[in-house]
């Protein structure tokens, strides 16, 4: 769970991972440029299990795994909560989405659940729970919104970020260790 390497980035492959970026969230074009600089230097860190992540002033601002769809960090998206497709958990499952475990599909089903219908499989989205203001996790869909409640068995969305794990222990730019860098949800997203 190391970072292997962290590299400032050519401005061809910073411009590439800003449209990427910008494709993938419009709702961000306003503030892209405060987020991601031209002038700044990008960095981005590759740890083990295929996790990079997206620096800029040592902030980790993105993360994407197996060259996947770049996804913001909860620090991130706690400041910019629309920008992500939303799907809600019931009381039930905030424990054990704490805990990193991937989201089943009848925690998304069951009375506190919500399901955003136009939520395709494979699509990066914030998991918010019954009674809480903020995301818990980030997760990538496994089955679209319309399976997740036709079959409602098994996980509906595997968690790739969560609060508490060690990507949301960096702060401020301080990494507490080379190994909080990388995403204690990383390993179970890769298995």
């Amino acid at each position: 769970e190391d970072v292997s390497s962290q590299n400032q980035v050519k401005a061809s492959v910073q411009r590439k991972i800003r449209q990427s970026i910008a494709d993938e969230y419009p709702g961000l074009e306003p503030v892209l440029d405060d987020l991601l600089p031209k002038k700044s230097p990008l960095i981005v860190a590759k740890c083990q299990n295929h996790l990079n992540l997206v620096l800029v002033n040592n902030v980790p601002l993105f993360f994407n795994v197996r060259d996947g769809p770049y996804m913001p960090t909860l620090r991130l998206l706690h400041q910019y909560p629309n920008i992500m497709k939303k799907l809600q958990v019931d009381r039930g499952a905030i424990k054990f989405v704490l805990a990193g475990a991937n989201i089943m599909c009848p925690g998304l089903t069951s009375p506190g659940g919500v399901l955003d219908e136009k939520v395709e499989a494979e699509t990066p989205v914030a998991i918010m729970a019954e009674g809480k203001q903020h995301a818990l996790a980030i997760g990538f869909t496994k089955m679209s919104a319309k399976d997740i409640k036709a079959i409602n068995k098994g996980i509906g969305v595997d968690t790739m970020h969560y609060l508490n794990d060690g990507l949301w222990k960096v702060f401020h730019g301080k990494i507490l260790t080379s190994a909080s860098l990388c995403l204690s949800a990383g390993v179970a997203a890769v298995q």
